[in-house]
């Protein structure tokens, strides 16, 4: 895992300085503190930051094919690299490293743009070929490794965070606003955009060129949900599933360095456990993050079952209010983006806890978004029921419902009612978000009349339809999978699962997101995955066989955190300091009064803890990085 930027100069006779390329590496340092390197050839610099997981001894980037015609910085790991290798061996290609990364190279050489087809992994990568002048970059199918870049009149610029792009004063710190309505829409930023107008993502499944002073994109990948195992017994899906996920833990177990658990106690985490203590001698190590005072679920005595269970050398923390407001700058800081994603917090503390005996940790990320495991997935079904036996009075039905539950505070009941009758687009934003929330049900009371209408450009039900487009025809499920595979989980989840832990210079894998894990997961029937109230089916009955029945029945916790507490108690007062100062009030967003009224209405009736929590991650956004003249690590 590491850090990688670069810049390509549109005029060919154009030089890259070499200092440009050290001030982009700076701010992601944290990324690699093992070693830096820089390649520069005329209009044309790569910068790395390396983090040794694999061939600590001469894997050391930029690296270049044997004639140096081919580079490449890559940020990653690539799992079946060791096939891939031996069967670049048998056409003539000559290694001089043991390195995932060198396999990319002459992957290149042998299928071009084509390469990212054949890798099985987490990557993020760009190759300049010096003989052609081309620059290509790909990102992963799901998204697991972030890749940024920036067009300007004069170059193109790349990097593993977005700070690093930003230390050019070239390139504009201009806020989009459109983008920022759909913060407040979907929570987190879905899709190509950030915050800067300038600063976009490359997609999930994609690469660019840039060539001759173009830059096209094109899609290699996208998920597609097939019949495939529609005709396989329940019984023949869990027996090909178990070896599936045998197979594919073992392999993201690779690495020549110190390898633990990130072990919550539910059942994804616990599972992936147990694939991995088959597949090594080695005592495993978990780590286990929880919090006093019963607020929440206390996720460790269901963590200290399982290591138990699995004879694991079991570590676990706890972290306090203070612990966590504390955090909160430098969440600002490494998320780069106001992601309403309390948890991250925790994550930062219980990896920098780990990150002192291991360098790699595995987690149970992605099983809830490739077999269905949130609840809402058979709420939404049930629901479809019920807009299809009402037929033609769903609309009007689902009106009154959601008026009632406005006007006596049943937020489910207004929700589902909001739903009730319109289409997925418009009532599904993504797992998180719905028109039912209040940014979206009180924007013209809250946020001014001139916020509005220059954000008015995008909406969140526009994106959705768009989204959508290509899953119209299929079962509802497979709809809402969708959706969230391509929002929630690259832009929110995985933004979080590696920006938070790669602060503490840690590699996070997600073996149930591996895209072959994927789309076994999207071939499978959708009763496979939620039949009545039960969820994610077929991935529990594969993991019966090898957890205890406490971690299998457990209702899920998620990865809780008690923030909704802390921030209308122990945390009000200075969350009221930042959210209700003049410092705030100046970005022009809201109405005079309505964050006060906000915050008042949470304390009578204690639910508006996810918007609180925004406001404050896109002021300290604001003090973080356009307050501040540079972009340096708080």
């Amino acid at each position: 895992m590491c850090g990688i930027a670069g810049k390509l100069l549109f005029e060919p006779e154009g030089r890259v300085a070499r200092a440009d390329i050290e001030a982009m590496l700076r701010p992601i340092a944290h990324r690699g503190p093992d070693g830096q390197g820089i390649y520069l050839d005329d209009n044309a610099g790569l910068g790395h930051c390396r983090l040794s997981i694999i061939d600590l001894s001469t894997g050391d980037q930029p690296m270049a094919n044997e004639d140096e015609t081919v580079w490449i910085v890559f940020n990653g790991e690539i799992y079946n690299f060791k096939p891939l290798r031996e069967d670049l061996l048998s056409r003539g290609h000559v290694f001089r490293s043991r390195s995932d990364t060198e396999v990319i190279i002459h992957l290149y050489e042998e299928y071009g743009a084509d390469c990212v087809r054949h890798l099985r992994g987490m990557f993020a990568f760009a190759i300049w070929d010096k003989k052609h002048r081309r620059l290509f970059a790909a990102r992963d199918r799901v998204g697991i490794k972030p890749l940024y870049y920036c067009q300007t009149p004069d170059a193109l610029y790349f990097a593993s965070e977005l700070k690093a792009i930003i230390t050019d004063p070239a390139v504009s710190r201009e806020i989009s606003l459109p983008a920022l309505r759909q913060f407040f829409s979907f929570f987190y930023l879905p899709g190509e955009d950030t915050l800067f107008r300038s600063v976009r993502k490359l997609l999930p499944g994609h690469y660019l060129l840039a060539e001759d002073g173009k830059i096209s994109f094109r899609r290699y990948w996208d998920l597609q949900f097939t019949h495939q195992r529609w005709g396989q017994s329940f019984e023949e899906t869990v027996e090909e599933l178990d070896g599936l996920l045998a197979a594919t833990v073992r392999d993201h177990m690779m690495a020549d360095v110190p390898v633990g658990i990130l072990l919550s106690g539910g059942v994804d985490s616990s599972a992936v456990l147990s694939y991995a203590v088959q597949g090594t001698a080695k005592k495993v190590k978990t780590f286990t993050v929880g919090f006093d005072g019963g607020q929440v679920v206390d996720e460790r005595p269901f963590a200290r079952l399982v290591a138990r269970r699995f004879g694991t050398e079991h570590y676990d923390l706890s972290i306090t209010a203070e612990d966590f407001w504390n955090f909160l700058p430098a969440y600002a800081w490494h998320m780069e983006e106001p992601v309403c994603e309390p948890p991250a917090v925790a994550l930062y503390y219980v990896s920098r806890f780990a990150r002192q005996h291991v360098k790699v940790l595995l987690s149970g990320e992605g099983g809830d978004e490739a077999f269905a495991g949130y609840p809402n997935y058979p709420n939404m079904l049930r629901l479809d029921r019920i807009r299809s036996a009402l037929g033609p009075l769903a609309r009007p039905t689902g009106a009154a419902a959601a008026l009632v539950g406005a006007l006596f505070g049943m937020a489910r009941v207004q929700r589902y009612g909001t739903a009730l009758g319109r289409p997925l687009a418009d009532c599904y934003f993504s797992r998180t978000s719905s028109p039912s929330t209040f940014f979206n049900r009180s924007a013209q009371r809250f946020f001014t009349p001139e916020f509005l209408a220059a954000s008015a450009p995008l909406s969140a039900p526009n994106t959705m339809a768009e989204l959508l487009r290509p899953a119209a025809d299929w079962p509802l499920l497979n709809q809402m999978l969708y959706a969230d595979t391509k929002t929630w989980l690259p832009d929110d989840l995985l933004i979080k699962a590696d920006k938070i832990t790669m602060a503490n210079s840690l590699e996070l894998r997600v073996p149930l997101l591996d895209h072959v894990v994927l789309e076994f997961a999207a071939s499978l029937p959708p009763e496979f995955k939620v039949k009545g109230k039960q969820t994610k089916r077929v991935l529990k009955a594969a993991f019966a066989k090898v957890l205890p029945e406490a971690v299998l029945a457990r209702k899920k916790a998620g990865f809780p955190v008690p923030y909704e507490n802390w921030l209308r108690r122990e945390l009000k007062g200075k969350v009221e300091d930042v959210l209700c100062s003049p410092r705030a009030a100046s970005r022009g967003y809201y109405r005079n009064g309505a964050v006060s009224r906000l915050l008042q209405a949470d304390s009578l009736h204690g639910s508006y803890a996810k918007e609180m929590f925004s406001l404050l991650a896109l002021e300290l956004w604001h003090r973080e990085f356009i307050d501040r003249s540079t972009c340096s690590s708080v």
